[in-house]
């Protein structure tokens, strides 16, 4: 993983930890498996799935009860990055507050990573999660 001794490589505001601790309580899951993929208008998406286990290669993050586990090929790309979770009158959902993006679609959905090699986005894959 890219990270700095110490510093967790991504961290949880306290609304994303508790939603993410009710996550797991109600589903009875290890925590959230975050990743990316190819996808959207401006070229990559964010995945987030409910996951029974941490895989082999994944980074794992700790924090105030919640559990998040970050696919291999997502570590490069959500290093420094802040979960949020948020609510309002339309929607609620996880917001990732992410330094190494450099564009980001109008719907929020999808976004393009600063100084991207051009092999990775080849390399990742289409479907679920990284």
């Amino acid at each position: 993983m890219f990270a700095t001794p110490g510093k967790p490589p991504v961290t949880l505001t306290p609304r994303a930890a508790a939603q993410i601790s009710r996550l797991m309580t109600r589903d009875g899951a290890h925590g959230l498996k975050i990743g990316v993929k190819k996808g959207g208008c401006a070229g990559m998406e964010y995945t987030m799935e409910i996951a029974p286990a941490a895989g082999p290669m994944d980074e794992v993050v700790e924090q105030d009860g919640a559990r998040v586990m970050i696919a291999p090929m997502a570590q490069m790309f959500l290093f420094g990055t802040e979960i949020d979770y948020e609510t309002s009158l339309l929607e609620s959902g996880f917001r990732f507050n992410n330094p190494n993006v450099a564009e980001a679609c109008g719907c929020g959905e999808s976004i393009k990573f600063k100084d991207l090699p051009k092999e990775a986005p080849d390399d990742l894959p289409a479907g679920r999660g990284a």
